[in-house]
């Protein structure tokens, strides 16, 4: 059970963890409402320039110091797409546009699925932003020390359609 859950929302009752639909989820004895976790949507981007990816070395937990594509989690009420586009622009600079879904990715045990897309740079400054340590671009064959094990599938996915078109 998440700490900032021990009471149930709709009647004050202390919660219990009892098994429903084959997961031990926090139950209110009183009420007997279920409390669903929602998992965390996150979106980020791969962005080419002449034959290299752009990544960013992150300034914040998880993977602090190691490297990852620009990308965030998106706020409540908005889009995907603009969470990714303005995440891009947080990070880096630079300016870009939704080209494809790439795809979702999730880990179980893992709270947070990824929407990943390919996008156009149109515009802007590359720059570092408040949450990342240093941005450039490297070949898509000698990339340094990844943050994620997501990270290498959404490349290969990247890869594959890249081929498929």
């Amino acid at each position: 059970m998440q700490s900032q859950d021990k009471f149930c929302p709709s009647c004050a009752t202390t919660l219990h963890l009892r098994e429903v639909f084959g997961t031990q989820r926090p139950t209110c004895p009183q009420c007997q409402r279920v409390i669903y976790y929602d998992p965390k949507v996150a979106a980020t981007s791969l962005i080419e320039r002449s034959g290299e990816i752009l990544l960013i070395r992150r300034g914040n937990q998880p993977g602090y110091g190691l490297w990852s594509m620009p990308g965030g989690y998106v706020d409540r009420g908005e889009v995907v797409e603009q969470a990714a586009v303005r995440e891009v622009w947080e990070e880096t600079g630079l300016k870009v546009e939704v080209e494809q879904l790439i795809g979702l990715f999730s880990e179980q045990g893992h709270p947070v699925v990824v929407a990943a897309f390919a996008t156009r740079e149109v515009g802007g400054l590359l720059v570092a932003g408040d949450e990342a340590l240093d941005v450039g671009f490297f070949p898509i064959d000698r990339l340094p020390e990844m943050a994620f094990p997501r990270d290498r599938l959404i490349l290969d996915r990247w890869q594959a359609l890249k081929n498929n078109t």
